[in-house]
């Protein structure tokens, strides 16, 4: 239980955006937006879910994976090593994974909404474009140096 408790401790916002794609795409009705006129608004609201999902994800990846530089005075943090396969199942693989699920579930568990290849495909490239912000955002924190004290 208490790896359970630690989980939901490093990844609150993570999970809660997951818990919203979940509910968002069971929902047997969605409000009218004033957005219809839009081209591909259907196809956006997908990639940007699934981008800032995954943003999410990373963001807090990062931080709950960050200690103070050892040996050196001050503040300064630096990403800790992460195990590749690891990060890339939990940060890209598990929501490509996921988004596939519930295209299938809306398409065969429910009547009021369908399942489509093209929503697959802007969740997947969501997520690849996150997991690319996330590995930018990792390159640079390693990249910064610790500031001395004066």
């Amino acid at each position: 239980m208490r790896k359970y408790y630690q989980f939901v401790k490093k990844y609150p916002f993570s999970i809660t955006c997951f818990i919203l794609i979940w509910v968002l795409s069971l929902m047997p009705f969605f409000p009218e937006t004033g957005l219809e006129d839009v081209a591909f608004i259907d196809k956006w609201t997908h990639l940007v879910m699934y981008g800032g999902t995954c943003g999410v994800l990373w963001m807090e990846y990062l931080r709950a994976h960050t200690r103070p530089k050892e040996g050196k005075k001050g503040t300064a943090k630096t990403p800790s090593p992460c195990a590749g396969g690891r990060l890339f199942l939990l940060a890209w693989l598990a929501p490509v994974l996921m988004s596939g699920l519930l295209e299938l579930l809306q398409e065969y568990a429910t009547t009021t909404r369908s399942g489509e290849w093209m929503d697959f495909a802007a969740n997947s490239l969501g997520v690849s474009l996150g997991a690319v912000f996330g590995l930018i955002v990792m390159r640079i924190k390693r990249k910064i140096k610790p500031l001395s004290h004066y």
